[in-house]
């Protein structure tokens, strides 16, 4: 089970956490988690360049030592990076001791200010030792592009019917979201951009 809206009870849970950006603006967030890998965020990083819009890749570190030219083509194109861990730890499972310095060994290669915990699942004493130097980024608007029993239409539906002003948007750049997240990107975006909508960096 997940949520395609976060709701209250989270957002009183992580009061610390971002959610969403100011509701003032036009503006909106699309954000990309686990990449990068060969498989899908080239693909990610061409629909961005053809609809000229910029946007935040959470990556996993073992991902970037494993296929360093497309890091550093999200960089070169001027996309954004944030810290998701070394190796997509769920925060529950682990001592904090250990998921911190995952965390740390991520950095040293994203060198980033941003920091989202794989699953949305991190201790509160983990998070608590995280944001004197992150700003700890969740969301409001979950595709659900990973969930292989979702129709591809359905997820473009749940980004559409969700997002508001100061939206932040999550896809993944996972082999399992591809069915999903390459239907139901370009089709978003179109749609958003058609609003009125601007997409910022967070």
């Amino acid at each position: 089970m997940y949520f395609i809206n976060a709701p209250f009870f989270l957002r009183w849970y992580y009061a610390k956490v971002t959610f969403n950006k100011s509701r003032k603006e036009k503006k909106i967030y699309l954000t990309f988690d686990d990449g990068p890998i060969p498989e899908v965020t080239p693909f990610i990083l061409d629909t961005l360049a053809k609809y000229q819009v910029k946007a935040t890749f959470f990556c996993v570190g073992e991902n970037i030592v494993k296929n360093k030219d497309i890091f550093a083509r999200i960089i070169r194109e001027g996309h954004q990076v944030g810290n998701h861990t070394y190796n997509h730890l769920k925060g529950w499972d682990q001592a904090d001791d250990h998921y911190l310095a995952n965390v740390a060994r991520c950095q040293t290669l994203t060198k980033t200010n941003l920091f989202r915990p794989p699953y949305a699942r991190a201790k509160k004493s983990q998070l608590r030792a995280l944001y004197p130097d992150f700003d700890v980024i969740f969301w409001d608007v979950l595709s659900g592009d990973f969930d292989e029993q979702l129709s591809p239409e359905k997820c473009y539906q749940h980004v559409v019917n969700y997002t508001r002003n100061g939206s932040i948007i999550v896809f993944h750049d996972n082999i399992k979201a591809l069915p999903r997240v390459s239907y139901a990107l370009p089709k978003a975006i179109a749609y958003l951009q058609e609003k009125g909508f601007s997409f910022g960096l967070l």
